[in-house]
């Protein structure tokens, strides 16, 4: 299994070192310069110390061809709130749509972004089936789980704590539990539905 994680921050490093350790990943930011300073050493957030990027076996990318193959598809990018208070899903819309360009039959997408209930099945859904040309729910399929770790915190990290799940079907959200459920030893708990796994975040 190839898993790309989508957004390489504070949320997205430190899953993508998890990950990499259990399965094939690749790690991939639209900043060339974070890249860069990931493959070198080093990381800006001071999540992950420099001996373990270098020990690393995640495939660090700014070049969209690196997602090519991947059989899961994890979203991180920030999701802040702009002057007027209102979410800004910018970001989230345009790695959709670069997602969508490089997912094959059978692909998932999850998402771990901080958004309100409904985005990741009426919003990113959607982009990703334009720019994809595939059927959501029939030809890949959406997850989301949200980020649960406090920059900074050594105790509580992506290692450590409880993952909320959902997938769009049964089968999806126990994929996502073998997943998650092999970089934790927290356990994974899996919500209703994405909706609620949405909310909990938010809650």
């Amino acid at each position: 299994m190839k898993i790309a994680v989508v957004g390489l921050g504070y949320v997205g490093l430190p899953l993508c070192v998890a990950l990499a350790r259990k399965f094939k990943v690749v790690g991939f930011d639209i900043d060339g310069s974070r890249v860069a300073e990931i493959v070198s050493g080093h990381d800006r957030t001071g999540e992950i110390s420099g001996p373990n990027l270098k020990s690393c076996s995640a495939v660090f990318s700014n070049e969209q061809v690196a997602l090519d193959g991947a059989d899961v598809f994890v979203v991180t990018v920030p999701t802040p709130v702009d002057a007027a208070n209102q979410p800004d899903l910018r970001a989230i819309k345009e790695a959709s749509a670069t997602v969508g360009a490089h997912i094959a039959k059978g692909a998932i997408v999850v998402f771990e972004s901080t958004v309100y209930p409904g985005v990741t099945e009426d919003i990113c859904g959607p982009i990703l089936a334009a720019s994809s040309g595939l059927v959501c729910g029939t030809d890949f399929f959406l997850g989301y789980s949200p980020e649960r770790i406090n920059p900074g915190d050594r105790e509580h990290t992506v290692e450590r704590i409880t993952k909320v799940i959902a997938g769009q079907t049964a089968s999806v959200t126990e994929r996502l539990a073998e997943i998650y459920g092999v970089v934790t030893t927290g356990g994974v708990f899996r919500a209703r539905d994405i909706r609620t796994a949405e909310a909990a975040k938010v809650i």
